[in-house]
């Protein structure tokens, strides 16, 4: 009987062996081995050897023109960075925290708001959906221009029109603060024509935070609604309570899509960002890398490198608590 057993299980083994070598044979080898090398040689070579070349030039006064003229010079970049452009740097730095502020308070909710309202099935609902999905399959420069000429136009714009009571308004070209404060002698704040910029970004984005809570609560079992309701639940509480948990994925994924929107904003903020105080991080990064005659592309790549850094710390957290979560989940 034991003989057998030892027979039987080296006959298991030797199959398992034969089906494991035999899973990618020929054709099927290669194109796996095509699969994965290509897109990880393309990741490689798109994403981390700029990135990594990036933080070598961070470290280095190269104008972008000559090899032979770049020369190492330390920490020099960063330490001018937070000296003697620190008015720049904070204020894009205070204007990529407000832009994820306002992306957080507005589209976020108007876009739940719009996706709860169009989960009811109203009249139309196919028209609206399209209308306000519609500024989100347009390119962010054209967006930008659209706003630039057609609603932020000094002399006749829609915003104009509306708001300005017959008179010239230059909403891009505001730099008063709406408020402000004080650091060091130098003073920040929200000015006019970047919360006019906000605007404009959250008329793009709202259509997009639409679609997936639209998405989200078109997957929510309708028993659950029915529960609440018999319950005695009103609208209200239904949706605090019952329908809104149920969303937790959707709201994570839209937790990391607006914090990247708000990190790599560029396209909206560079077309409209001829006057000063509306810069952001990555506008300051081009700013340094294309001068003119030769930019200064160690700044540059230092600006690059410090977004780079934040982006990385938002990543590093965000990986930690949800595999942290998930671990918790399959334990308990």
């Amino acid at each position: 009987m034991t003989d057998a057993t030892a027979v039987l299980d080296a006959a298991t083994k030797t199959k398992h062996k034969v089906k494991k070598s035999s899973m990618f044979k020929g054709r099927d080898r290669t194109v796996f081995t095509l699969m994965v090398v290509v897109p990880t040689t393309l990741h490689v070579l798109l994403v981390w050897v700029p990135t990594i070349a990036s933080i070598f030039l961070s470290f280095t006064d190269w104008n972008g023109i000559r090899f032979s003229e770049m020369g190492l010079v330390g920490f020099e970049n960063y330490w001018q960075i937070f000296t003697v452009f620190e008015k720049d740097f904070f204020q894009a730095l205070l204007n990529n925290a407000m832009l994820l502020v306002f992306l957080f308070v507005g589209p976020t909710v108007f876009g739940m708001g719009l996706a709860y309202l169009l989960d009811k099935n109203i009249r139309g609902s196919r028209v609206y959906q399209s209308a306000f999905y519609t500024p989100v399959v347009l390119s962010l420069a054209v967006v930008g221009f659209m706003w630039q000429s057609v609603i932020y136009s000094t002399e006749n714009g829609l915003a104009t029109e509306i708001f300005g009571g017959g008179e010239a308004v230059d909403w891009i070209g505001n730099q008063e603060f709406i408020f402000s404060f004080a650091i060091n002698g130098g003073e920040y704040g929200l000015s006019k024509n970047f919360l006019a910029i906000l605007v404009a970004i959250a008329w793009r984005h709202t259509g997009y935070i639409m679609v997936l809570y639209l998405a989200g609560l078109k997957s929510v079992d309708n028993s659950l609604r029915e529960a609440a309701s018999l319950d005695g639940a009103n609208e209200w509480q239904a949706f605090r309570r019952v329908i809104f948990p149920t969303l937790k994925p959707i709201n994570v994924v839209i937790a990391v899509i607006t914090v990247i929107e708000a990190l790599r904003a560029f396209d909206i903020i560079f077309v409209l960002n001829k006057p000063r105080k509306t810069e952001v991080l990555s506008i300051l990064t081009t700013n340094n890398l294309l001068g003119e005659g030769g930019g200064n592309v160690g700044r540059g790549s230092a600006y690059a490198a410090i977004l780079f850094l934040l982006c990385l710390g938002f990543v590093i957290w965000y990986v930690t608590n949800h595999y942290k979560g998930s671990q918790e989940g399959a334990e308990s």
